[in-house]
């Protein structure tokens, strides 16, 4: 089977560094050639609760896009999404693009409109994968980035994940209060 670029994104506001490095870890096993953006920490949209730690993860599957989301599901349970008695969002992981798809997949309406909407998404992508084409509006992640008038605030943090820095130090001081 052939391998289909996907980019997800994932949010936690729970336990945030436990919740993500095991999503990781299991995207690890299901995506070649992953790849991280830096980690972000937003606040929370469309729903009351703490802060969000936030990420996009670029790869290949060799997954059909109903099986990709199908696991991402389990991967979500794994980590208490839906769990009755749970407090806040523990894991949450988006199929935000499958290769160029545009339309509405069994529900899975891609790309996804988020991307769009919420910096703690598009900033991500736009550093991740600044060239690569938004299927719907051909225009670069970068440039939508650019042009973006997005009000959200958002700080990046420092995250390791398998013994790696995702968010450059340099990104990090960028964004330090100024005294």
């Amino acid at each position: 089977m052939s391998l289909t670029p996907v980019l997800l994104g994932l949010g936690s506001n729970v336990e945030r560094e436990v919740h993500l490095r095991a999503g990781l870890e299991a995207l690890a096993g299901l995506l070649s050639e992953m790849r991280c953006s830096p980690v972000f920490e937003s606040q929370a949209v469309g729903i009351k609760s703490g802060p969000f730690f936030n990420l996009v993860v670029a790869g290949y599957s060799d997954l059909p896009l109903g099986e990709l989301d199908r696991r991402l599901k389990f991967i979500e349970a794994d980590n208490g999404r839906y769990a009755p008695e749970r407090k806040g969002l523990p894991l949450d992981i988006d199929v935000l693009l499958y290769g160029d798809l545009v339309g509405n997949f069994d529900g899975l309406i891609l790309p996804r409109a988020e991307i769009l909407k919420n910096a703690f998404v598009l900033w991500p992508l736009s550093l991740l994968v600044p060239a690569r084409l938004h299927p719907g509006e051909q225009r670069s992640f970068a440039d939508l980035w650019q042009t973006a008038q997005i009000e959200q605030q958002l700080q990046p943090v420092a995250f390791q994940w398998r013994d790696a820095e995702l968010t450059p130090a340099e990104l990090i001081q960028a964004f330090q209060p100024q005294a």
